[in-house]
């Protein structure tokens, strides 16, 4: 991707979201993945398509089990009462 093209869809991100915390990251050395931030915390890689004359760009995003609140206890399973107990 272009300088140009990553700035351009910066700031498409951030409209959509309504966040200017989000940051394309352009790669150190060519050949690695563009990422996605927020906060400075990389979310994710995009990727650039041409396909007949047309461009697209799809955002991979991983998420951490760890990353994740813990998972909410079950609940009791409730006694049930049936008439005249």
């Amino acid at each position: 991707m272009t300088p140009t093209d990553i700035e351009r869809l910066q700031i498409y991100l951030r409209k959509l979201f309504g966040s200017e915390r989000i940051k394309i990251v352009p790669p150190l050395r060519k050949g690695l993945s563009v990422e996605l931030a927020v906060n400075d915390e990389t979310v994710g890689t995009i990727h650039q398509d041409t396909e007949e004359g047309e461009t697209s760009y799809s955002i991979h995003m991983t998420v951490l089990e760890e990353d994740l609140p813990a998972r909410p206890r079950p609940m009791p399973a409730a006694t049930k009462r049936g008439p005249g107990k």
